[in-house]
């Protein structure tokens, strides 16, 4: 089963899931902006990832500056934290499966995880 992270109103979204649909996988989509992932789910996926908590944040977002989240100092549990209270600060969108994770940038990235199982 493949977990989606998925914001309906994000057209990358909308094309990885498309995409999962057509490759027959058995799907759980999640509005991430109404049902955050908690922070251990979000440590769980930046491992499956093997990327820092930042590498997943959207920078451009007004609540990345508003919480100066730039600021090195800050420690990993801070910034997974953030994500937490401000999900549109993750990147998406994110399928993960038990053994893999990967980031719907380009949408055909989340073909990859067929390939992982």
């Amino acid at each position: 089963m493949i977990r989606f992270y998925h914001n309906p109103r994000c057209s990358k979204s909308r094309e990885a899931l498309h995409l999962l649909e057509q490759s027959g996988e058995e799907l759980e989509v999640i509005d991430y902006l109404k049902t955050p992932p908690d922070a251990e789910e979000l440590e769980r996926i930046l491992s499956l990832l093997a990327i820092e908590p930042r590498d997943l944040m959207r920078r451009k977002e007004e609540e990345y500056a508003a919480l100066h989240l730039d600021d090195v100092t800050l420690e990993r549990r801070h910034l997974i934290a953030a994500m937490v209270q401000h999900p549109r600060l993750i990147e998406r969108p994110i399928a993960v499966t038990d053994s893999a994770a990967v980031i719907g940038r380009p949408p055909e990235n989340v073909l990859l995880l067929r390939q992982n199982k």
